[in-house]
């Protein structure tokens, strides 16, 4: 079977997030699914490197599936953005090595947060950022982020509930840029646990607010208790941007 490699680039607004779920279909692997499965009269899986959530968006998901079809690539691709939502769209398409997994196989993620930081909303942005009008001490956040850099414990920033996975992860990187009153945070990590980002991103925002110190950061990942940290955002404002193999 051939081994198909995608680059998809979607609004996540209207889905459920990544998943395929049991009861229904509108999530965006449901919608790859149900198209391929037409186009091929087979019944595919789609992979995926990550399982964004609910709201959540990409710019580059990779994902891969396996297929017969003797179609060529341009008229898969063709075939995709034609039926696909225009919220869904197939940027990229390759012939990958049978071994490739889109998820085992990926090295690093990329996710980036907006934050409209205008006294307003910005009408434009409501679908992509989310809003904080009191302005933000960018350089407290910067410090308090450099104390979740490295490999630790996440517990306090996930609302992953089994006790039996460990929530033991590596953060990269975490940058923090501000430009024209939209803030910017840029992960970079092998894996993130779930919410983990945007509970980091809320807690941050609680820094950049000055209603904690960025040295408390230290004492909450330490802690490995949820109630310290701060609010989960919502999913809207992250979006995943690059992922590294």
């Amino acid at each position: 079977m051939r081994n198909i490699k995608i680059a998809l680039q979607y609004e996540g607004t209207r889905y459920l997030g990544w998943q395929r779920l049991k009861d229904q279909d509108n999530t965006i692997q449901g919608k790859l699914e149900d198209l391929l499965n037409k186009m091929t009269d087979e019944e595919v899986q789609v992979i995926g490197c990550s399982r964004t959530d609910k709201g959540v968006h990409a710019k580059s998901l990779i994902a891969n599936f396996h297929t017969n079809s003797k179609m060529t690539l341009h008229e898969i691709q063709t075939y995709m953005n034609y039926y696909l939502p225009e919220d869904i769209r197939v940027t990229y398409i390759e012939e990958a090595d049978d071994k490739f997994h889109a998820r085992h196989n990926a090295k690093t993620k990329v996710y980036r947060f907006t934050i409209d930081n205008n006294s307003f909303a910005d009408v434009f942005t409501r679908k992509t950022a989310i809003h904080q009008p009191k302005q933000l001490d960018i350089k407290a956040m910067e410090k308090a982020a450099n104390y979740l850099i490295g490999t630790h414990d996440y517990d306090a920033f996930t609302t992953m509930k089994s006790k039996k996975k460990s929530c033991r992860k590596s953060i990269k990187s975490i940058a923090i840029t501000k430009k024209n009153n939209y803030v910017y945070l840029e992960f970079e990590g092998e894996g993130f646990l779930h919410n983990m980002i945007r509970i980091i991103t809320g807690t941050l925002i609680r820094v950049g607010t000055g209603e904690i110190s960025p040295e408390e950061l230290a004492n909450i990942l330490a802690s490995k208790d949820r109630s310290l940290s701060g609010p989960m955002l919502e999913g809207k404002g992250l979006m995943l941007m690059q992922v590294n193999y």
